[in-house]
């Protein structure tokens, strides 16, 4: 039911009666003490009770104004508090963070920052989520999301953070010398990892492209890197792997590069977040370290 009264003529009330003055409530207020007396009485006239018993020297509340007191000052109690944790979180460095992050991308990029983020910042706490399904980031309310590829969520801010390219690998002495081209793909076995079921494969010198779907001859399908990468050194099929993960394996003999000439075009790490003016405190200075770090790499 649709409240006959005014909520700040009942904010007006509870200050009268927690001072037990309509001059000091006036003060606290800063409202003229003939504005506060009319609005007590309008009170009163919308609620046809009366509230406050007024004589020369006090004021005091009559049982059912105290009946009302209990239960309204609790009530602005409430929102005040409200109040002061929305302020901390706009003005101090302390709450969560909710994030989540691509498992690969999140442990070769961003585990580091992560950690170094909360030794600067010992008040502010992160919850981390790792995952290569894309989650519902406005039904978890997460506050910053990084994703790899289009990052298109509608309202939310996306700032790139670096590029990854895929290359092609096989396990170290694999015959490779008959794969000259993406076509030549056919025929061997391969591992996949999910969601890259499909290797986006440009030439670097001619920009040729070429889409190899994985179709017959998959061995083993996974959602993560690491699981791909041994069972590639396993010899278990072909793989199509992040350059920042396969390149060391590949200086250390531990990987063969197939089709040396060719890589996917750049997928972009992007960081996404909801609102640039309005951010708490402390997810405007997470989204700042991670920029400056990144930054920082790029120098």
């Amino acid at each position: 039911m649709k409240p006959n009264y005014s909520l700040d003529d009942l904010r007006c009330f509870c200050a009268v009666a927690r001072l037990g003055s309509f001059k000091q409530a006036a003060q606290s207020l800063s409202m003229p003490l003939s504005t506060l007396s009319r609005r007590i009485q309008q009170l009163e006239t919308d609620l046809q009770l009366r509230l406050l018993n007024r004589d020369a020297h006090r004021v005091s509340l009559t049982h059912t104004g105290q009946q009302y007191f209990q239960r309204a000052s609790a009530l602005f109690d409430e929102l005040s508090d409200i109040g002061e944790d929305l302020h901390r979180d706009k003005h101090e460095p302390k709450g969560k963070i909710r994030l989540n992050a691509p498992i690969n991308a999140g442990s070769q990029f961003l585990r580091d920052i992560f950690f170094d983020f909360m030794v600067q910042y010992p008040d502010i706490q992160l919850d981390i989520g790792f995952s290569n399904t894309l989650v519902d980031i406005e039904a978890e309310a997460i506050d910053v999301v990084f994703r790899v590829g289009s990052p298109v969520v509608e309202n939310w801010i996306a700032r790139p953070l670096v590029d990854i390219h895929f290359i092609v690998c096989a396990q170290a002495g694999y015959p490779i010398d008959t794969i000259t081209e993406p076509g030549a793909l056919c025929g061997h076995p391969a591992v996949i990892c999910h969601p890259m079921t499909t290797w986006e494969l440009i030439h670097t010198d001619t920009r040729q492209e070429f889409d190899y779907l994985v179709g017959t001859g998959v061995r083993l399908e996974v959602d993560e890197i690491r699981m791909l990468t041994h069972a590639i050194k396993a010899g278990l099929g072909i793989g199509y792997i992040p350059d920042y993960h396969a390149l060391p394996l590949i200086e250390a003999g531990k990987l063969s590069r197939v089709l040396p000439d060719w890589q996917s075009k750049a997928r972009t790490l992007f960081m996404l977040y909801r609102d640039r003016d309005h951010l708490p405190l402390r997810v405007r200075l997470f989204v700042e370290f991670v920029l400056a770090r990144f930054a920082q790499d790029a120098n």
